[in-house]
């Protein structure tokens, strides 16, 4: 494994699995911040998932299980790619909820909540940078275009094979008529 993405995946995780774990351990500090949110998305949520349950202290305790998780495979290098896109997805919630700074009204608490917010912003495009590498090695799109290119090579190939044999056959049921024609 190349030495940048074996320190740089666990130091990008490191954030997560923390985060993941404080609120698994104690999501209560973590309610009032995050009810507004969860009022307004709530209905679609119970819409999609219906056993999900509405209770706001379950709901952050779970997405603290799916952070430390997926922190803890990207940071080992299980599943490195889906770890870092759900890693992503799980940040918008919480970024939305915890830094949410145009509702700010006091000044020095808004630019503190603007900056942490954007620091949540860099940290999911570098999620997105990981959910995509593949490690220098070919990836799905590629490899579907390498297997329809392949295939069109095969078929034409075949094709050429087929009318030569075509026409060998041809020429030999032509040489066999000539043959006992004489």
């Amino acid at each position: 494994m190349n030495p940048v993405r074996l320190l740089a995946r666990p130091m990008l995780a490191a954030h997560f699995v923390l985060r993941g774990a404080k609120a698994l351990r104690e999501p209560e500090p973590l309610v009032p911040k995050a009810k507004p949110l969860l009022d307004r998305v709530s209905p679609a949520l119970q819409k999609a998932v219906p056993q999900l349950p509405d209770d706001p202290t379950t709901l952050i305790r779970i997405q603290g299980a799916v952070t430390t998780a997926a922190g803890l495979g990207l940071a080992t290098g299980k599943l490195p790619r889906l770890s870092a896109l759900v890693l992503a997805a799980s940040l918008v919630p919480t970024t939305l909820s915890e830094n949410a700074f145009w509702q700010a009204t006091d000044p020095v608490e808004r630019v503190h909540q603007r900056q942490h917010f954007l620091q949540d912003v860099g940290l999911a495009g570098g999620l997105l940078l990981a959910g995509v590498d593949t490690a220098g090695k070919p990836g799905v799109a590629w490899r579907a275009r390498r297997a329809t290119l392949d295939a069109k090579r095969g078929a034409r190939t075949a094709q050429r094979e087929a009318v030569l044999a075509s026409r060998l056959a041809r020429a030999d049921a032509r040489r066999r008529t000539k043959g006992l024609v004489r």
